[in-house]
């Protein structure tokens, strides 16, 4: 049998009574938009297989981590409703923007 954990506050998760949520993030770097004087007949597949191949060719296996990752996440019920209300661990108090008097 597989064994479910919350991956937020390490609670074990009991397929037969909880229900467990599962969260998928994907980052991934974004072309610069600003290139907007740039030929429109660009060959665009030909631009992702160059960039494709410098990643395979380059010795750091770090990079391909800097352009794209993903990461999946099990969630308790009272964690998922707690990233739902601040998917990104925002502080309540950064959201003040008090001059500097």
């Amino acid at each position: 049998m597989i064994h479910f954990t919350c991956d937020c506050c390490k609670r074990p998760l009991d397929p037969e009574s909880d229900l467990r949520y599962v969260v998928k993030m994907e980052v991934y770097a974004s072309l610069d938009p600003s290139d907007n004087g740039l030929d429109d007949d660009r060959d665009h597949l030909q631009e992702i297989q160059d960039i494709l191949e410098r990643i395979d060719d380059a010795e750091d296996d770090q990079i391909g981590d800097d352009v794209y990752s993903t990461m999946r996440y099990d969630l308790c019920r009272e964690c998922r409703a707690k990233f739902l209300r601040n998917p990104l661990s925002q502080s309540q108090l950064a959201q003040f923007d008090f001059s500097p008097n």
